[in-house]
């Protein structure tokens, strides 16, 4: 892991003073309601009753009986929640935010860290894979309020050993390692221009997944400049660009778009925006789906 620098402890402490309490007043009701009971887990067989799910009939044991019989499941004690994190050469790129400082990386780590201690006051076993063109870093799910900080000093201080993005490959990744349904929020500007579509659908069809679009202004222009050089942040690439007319692709809705598509449960959330509040907001809409 890298050294922090000053800023960056600075920040951290001061994210151990308020994000349990901003996290509790904001949005760990929301995150609960619409994050608990996704994993359940079978307990046994008893015969049907009005009233019960048929869609939870054992048509096996139905037919050897002659009833109908239908299965129970529990709720897990405990939720696997991943995060997977983006610490692509693109992540360092902003345009300061509302506060003057705030670039996609900084924001990323204030999602990451809110939805890492949320996580743990839900009582879920919280993981994290950081990502660029290849898999960075990969901690083991577990529930201490020890592997949060870890996980929160590890989004800051992640130092990313190549710049590109390539997301069918944490897609590909998620999918190898994690056997039983699991929570994935994946924490990314999406701006991959690679197909991994269909292996994020792989993943959703098995795993409940979120995705957190992260976007800055920079990505769709730079106003009043004129012509100005530039520096493909992933690539290294520098190259001549009218500011007016010049973006970095495909817009945040058009990103968002194609999360949906792939049925994925997903937000926008702005380099200039409350992370903490568009994150209530987007748990919020969970919660109230039937």
């Amino acid at each position: 892991m890298s050294r922090l620098t000053a800023d960056e402890l600075r920040e951290l402490r001061r994210l151990h003073v308020s994000l349990g309490r901003r996290v509790d007043s904001l949005f760990a009701g929301d995150y609960r309601s619409a994050i608990r009971g996704r994993g359940m887990e079978f307990e046994e067989v008893r015969g049907y009753v009005p009233g019960d799910d048929v869609r939870h009939i054992d048509w096996n044991v139905t037919a050897r009986n002659g009833a109908p019989f239908i299965k129970i499941f529990r709720e897990e004690r405990q939720n696997t929640v991943i995060l997977a994190v983006d610490v692509s050469g693109s992540s360092r790129v902003g345009s300061g935010g509302r506060d003057g400082r705030t670039d996609r990386r900084l924001q990323i780590a204030r999602i990451a860290g809110a939805l890492a201690f949320a996580g743990t006051r839900n009582r879920d076993r919280v993981g994290l894979v950081t990502f660029s063109d290849r898999i960075e870093k990969w901690l083991s799910p577990r529930p201490t309020r020890g592997h949060v900080w870890a996980i929160i000093q590890q989004v800051y201080a992640a130092q990313a050993e190549h710049f590109g993005t390539n997301l069918a490959e944490v897609f590909a990744f998620l999918a190898r390692t994690q056997k039983r349904k699991v929570t994935i929020v994946v924490v990314s500007d999406f701006l991959d221009d690679g197909p991994w579509g269909k292996p994020l659908a792989t993943l959703a069809r098995r795993h409940e997944v979120h995705g957190i679009v992260v976007h800055d202004a920079l990505d769709t222009g730079l106003k009043g400049l004129g012509l100005v050089e530039l520096v493909d942040a992933e690539t290294g690439e520098a190259f001549l660009a009218d500011g007016g007319s010049w973006s970095s692709g495909k817009g945040p809705e058009a990103r968002l778009n194609d999360l949906l598509r792939a049925g994925v449960r997903g937000t926008i959330i702005d380099t200039r925006e409350d992370a903490n509040r568009r994150l209530q907001q987007h748990f919020q809409s969970l919660g109230r789906r039937p």
